[in-house]
């Protein structure tokens, strides 16, 4: 490697001696022969000085001084890196966090397309597969029951709300989405009859504009119904609560990938809309709180959960990503102490995403899903508590398989916001953070939203959730069972 430097250096200093060179050729020949010559001079002038400011000039970066126009060749093939392997090196099976295979299922859905295939899976056997169990005597699918969980009723809330369909759209704020995108969720969201959380960033015309149910989530920063001091603002809970379209109240205390950590909105996806719907400024990037600041122990923790259910009279959950089993146990103490219980548990594995999270963060935090819902289930049966709530699942739940293992473990309905994503038309470009991405969903550019046309896009989500519900209850149909009640781990093989 050091030789190839040493060559390398060599091709630069001779390439730069050839580019002033020639430089001064053309440059000399429009003079004095004919101006036509001049046309290599505009081309050659400019990377010229170029070359001279990167190896003379500029101090930041070393490749840049040490073999100038060559080393901006470099940076350039490695910017336009990600594009060359996911489209031209990558095979169907490669990329993260979502293969091709699992992004073409959910397009397929969308578009409602025939998901058949021929020949046989690519996937491999002989791994760290999961595979869902069937029956030598599978049920036909009109045997199979429909879906329905009441959030609320164990508690004989005031207000208790009933999904029919066992996939919901998990938390994406407007300013993580663009309006268009937002939009686009509700209305489809409405169209198959599920709801739609918020996110964190308050409730928006957008979220509301496609008449959704919606889950109205409360961050450590409490966008829409927070004092300044980042407490809770009751009156302002009271107005969102009475909205007749916010059925359900949801405290988030940690998220998958960023555990610890509170949200991220970068400077450059801050409109003025946002800033005035957050109250925050437009010149820096908007970081959440760690934590509530009302819950600094397990006792407040509680009595937060149980002052929000009393404001509000509507179902209330928690969302967290597990961390330390014995502080989740602790916490079951206290509501057991207390005598209260959030309505669910939204339980996000590690695997889950966000609009924006520290890569130390998002590869090193948190436990993933299935173990995270196997030590929550756990814990819950052994305090006796099971019966006094419901569980929410999330992390890369973007299929009926993949929903229905997290069922198995304990799992009363699912989150997903990728899955949903990726039916809007996301291509996995990996540029959520930075407000430039190409599908017009995550950014709030007018000339990328122009293609996002909300009509065409509300169907797709809703061709998604049909589709999956089809191939959900074929798949309980084939392992034998008539409702996910029948379901746990039993159903489950590991291939390993």
């Amino acid at each position: 490697m050091g030789r190839l430097a040493i060559d390398l250096q060599k091709t630069a200093q001779w390439g730069a001696k050839f580019l002033y060179i020639s430089n001064a050729f053309f440059i000399t020949a429009g003079f004095l022969i004919d101006s036509s010559f001049h046309i290599g001079t505009v081309i050659l002038t400019p990377l010229s000085l170029l070359n001279i400011y990167f190896k003379l000039i500029q101090k930041k970066h070393t490749l840049l001084k040490n073999f100038g126009l060559l080393a901006m060749a470099r940076y350039m093939l490695e910017s336009i890196g990600p594009e060359m392997r996911q489209y031209f090196f990558m095979n169907d099976t490669e990329e993260r966090p979502f293969n091709r295979i699992e992004r073409a299922d959910v397009y397929r859905k969308a578009k409602n397309i025939d998901s058949t295939e021929a020949f046989g899976s690519q996937l491999e056997f002989n791994h760290h597969e999961l595979k869902l169990k069937h029956s030598f005597f599978p049920l036909a699918k009109k045997n199979v029951e429909s879906f329905l969980l009441t959030f609320g009723e164990e508690r004989k809330c005031e207000n208790p709300y009933t999904i029919t369909k066992p996939v919901m759209i998990s938390a994406m704020s407007f300013g993580s989405l663009g309006s268009k995108a937002i939009s686009s969720l509700s209305k489809g969201a409405c169209l198959s009859g599920i709801p739609l959380n918020t996110g964190e960033g308050g409730l928006s015309k957008y979220h509301l504009n496609g008449g959704a149910d919606i889950i109205f989530q409360i961050g450590t920063a409490k966008f829409g119904v927070r004092n300044n001091d980042n407490t809770l603002n009751e009156n302002k809970l009271k107005k969102v609560s009475n909205h007749p379209q916010v059925k359900m109240i949801e405290i988030k205390l940690s998220q998958g990938a960023k555990p610890g950590k509170g949200g991220i909105l970068p400077k450059e996806k801050i409109t003025k809309e946002i800033a005035k719907i957050r109250g925050v400024s437009l010149k820096e990037d908007v970081i959440s709180p760690e934590r509530h600041v009302e819950c600094n122990n397990p006792k407040n923790t509680i009595k937060f959960i149980q002052r929000i259910q009393k404001i509000s009279k509507l179902p209330v959950g928690i969302k967290f990503c597990l961390g330390d089993e014995k502080e989740f146990l602790n916490l079951i103490k206290e509501m057991k102490k207390q005598k209260t219980f959030p309505d669910y548990l939204a339980l996000d594995g590690a695997e889950g995403a966000t609009g924006a999270a520290p890569k130390s963060f998002m590869d090193n935090v948190g436990i993933p899903l299935l173990p995270a819902l196997d030590l929550v289930q756990g814990i819950l049966i052994k305090e006796k508590v099971r019966n006094k709530l419901k569980i929410i699942s999330s992390g890369k739940l973007i299929n009926p398989g993949k929903q229905l293992t997290a069922l198995a473990h304990g799992a009363n309905a699912i989150y997903t916001a990728r899955g949903f994503m990726l039916a809007l038309g996301c291509i996995q470009a990996l540029q959520c953070n930075k407000g430039s991405c190409p599908t017009g969903i995550t950014t709030h550019n007018p000339i990328l939203q122009r293609g996002l046309v909300i009509e065409d896009k509300a169907k797709r989500i809703a061709n998604y959730v049909v589709n999956m519900d089809k191939e959900f209850k074929e798949l309980l149909a084939a392992m034998g069972c008539k409702s996910i009640e029948e379901l746990n781990k039993s159903y489950i093989y590991n291939v390993n």
